[in-house]
């Protein structure tokens, strides 16, 4: 055999290794969702299959890692000021905007498709996203998540229906978040059906108020059932489009009634988690009722409800309020001195785009702003905290522990 022909028999050779050794990694790896939705991820309620292969579990690497796809500033283990990281930035994955957001603005189609979707709105489909969403936050390294009703379960033709289908999901979310995952918050979606066109605590229907209402009940109990620290009240159409044809007056007493309920079921049901309020000034709704975190402090304020809910502060909503300059950081400081700061949705939008574009915030100021409002709030209870320690530190650890933390928000705030 000539040199040749011998270079060309190992070519071969190699080439014979490198398939087989390609079919055996192609047949060990787990099953995942295949774009043309062929497979059994299509067929099978309870395919467990990868829906990101290839993705290990995200870890802390620090700031010289050259992994993409590492924490670099994030440890979640790391002590500041007697709390972990993870303790300080509870950080939830939003099933919205994670899986059910479709990228689409007012002028354009959707651009968003996961491959797992098969274009239904069907309890196969709602629990292979609730699959997604679980293996999303394993790996992510995260202990919460938060929903919307209706983005996890389908709608039905009646309340039964719809409630029956909700049941469903959640039964298999509670069996998919196990003992360590829990929801940082669950609310009802009461804006999307045409029944919402006018509101639901604030509608001139009589039937639509009282559909609504039977839809708080139920992700109220849904998200009590899966263990949620929070419940969400967010009015995007609990307002009006022209004064000429409203009473609003009537309206705020119809809300504020509807709320008064909500606060009664919760006790009923023995829920202990949070009721939170969440400020928007416009859209959908030309003027919303709960328009910045002051206006709705007053509203809580006249109509007692002060002791029964706080307020989850959204970022991009203090920008469409036209707080500019400081945009999140007044928003939270009015909650915070008014006791109201219950949570906060730290995002980010463009003042110069007319909607709530929720994008994450990559301003290195403005999110230090966000959590020096974290830190002030938790600061009289860190000061509290290193007295009642004084005696096992001694004096002087003490007060240099209060100097390190004086110097910490001062800091933040430069």
């Amino acid at each position: 055999m000539t040199l040749e022909k011998k270079n060309m028999a190992g070519r071969i050779l190699l080439l014979l290794l490198c398939m087989n050794a390609v079919s055996f990694i192609v047949n060990a790896v787990p099953q995942t969702c295949p774009a043309d939705l062929g497979g059994k991820c299509a067929e099978d309620d309870d395919w467990e299959g990868e829906f990101f292969p290839g993705i290990p579990k995200i870890k802390y690497e620090g700031t010289s890692s050259k992994n993409p796809l590492a924490y670099k500033w994030y440890n979640a283990e790391e002590e500041i000021l007697g709390k972990k990281m993870k303790d300080w930035l509870r950080f939830s994955v939003a099933f919205w905007h994670t899986f059910r957001g479709t990228g689409a603005d007012p002028f354009g189609a959707p651009t968003k498709y996961w491959p797992w979707e098969d274009g239904t709105n069907s309890i196969a489909m709602a629990k292979r996203r609730m699959r997604a969403n679980f293996e999303f936050i394993n790996k992510l390294g995260v202990d919460r998540w938060c929903f919307h009703d209706r983005d996890i379960a389908p709608d039905g033709k009646t309340l039964e229906e719809a409630n029956a289908n909700l049941d469903e999901v959640v039964a298999l979310a509670k069996e998919l978040q196990g003992d360590k995952i829990r929801p940082l918050w669950g609310t009802a979606q009461l804006f999307m059906h045409p029944r919402y066109m006018h509101g639901g605590a604030t509608s001139s229907e009589v039937g639509v108020y009282a559909y609504a209402a039977a839809q708080v009940k139920k992700a109220m109990e849904v998200t009590h059932y899966l263990g949620g620290e929070n419940y969400v009240f967010w009015g995007g159409r609990e307002g009006y489009q022209s004064l000429l044809n409203t009473d609003m007056e009537r309206e705020l007493d119809h809300l504020a009634r509807f709320l008064e309920a909500a606060v009664a079921y919760k006790k009923k049901i023995g829920f202990n988690g949070t009721l939170l309020i969440e400020p928007k000034p416009q859209e959908p709704t030309k003027h919303q009722y709960d328009w910045d975190a002051a206006t709705t402090a007053n509203f809580l304020r006249k109509y007692g409800l002060l002791g029964e809910f706080k307020l989850n502060i959204e970022c991009n909503h203090a920008t469409l309020s036209g707080h500019r300059f400081v945009i999140c950081h007044h928003d939270l400081e009015t909650a915070r001195i008014n006791g109201l700061l219950g949570n906060i949705d730290a995002n980010t939008g463009d003042p110069q785009i007319g909607w709530d574009t929720d994008q994450f915030m990559t301003d290195i100021g403005e999110a230090t702003m966000v959590m020096l409002s974290v830190i002030r709030k938790a600061g009289k209870a860190d000061f509290e905290m290193l007295e009642k320690l004084a005696k096992e530190w001694g004096e002087p650890k003490v007060a240099s522990a209060k100097q390190e933390l004086a110097e910490m928000i001062f800091q933040s705030a430069l």
